[in-house]
């Protein structure tokens, strides 16, 4: 599904990080070598439709590199 976050992301917790990241190898061969962490948090999505969601996104990040591969976790929270 594709969609653009059109809010800040807000809770914005460390769901795993360093070794935890099972695709670490994955990120370094194709961003570069980084201290991985994947997170997760809230924001507002807009949907492909055009409809305006609230969703929780989960995102790779690396100091230096920034966020990478974001996702939307399904159901929707509003």
């Amino acid at each position: 599904m594709i969609f653009e976050v059109v809010s800040a992301i807000e809770n914005v917790e460390t769901i795993a990080e360093g070794s935890s990241v099972r695709v670490r190898h994955l990120l370094n061969k194709k961003y570069g070598k980084g201290n991985w962490k994947k997170k997760k948090g809230t924001a507002t999505v807009k949907l492909r439709n055009g409809s305006f969601r609230l969703a929780e996104v989960h995102w790779y990040e690396a100091h230096g590199l920034g966020k990478r591969d974001i996702k939307i976790k399904f159901p929707f929270l509003d």
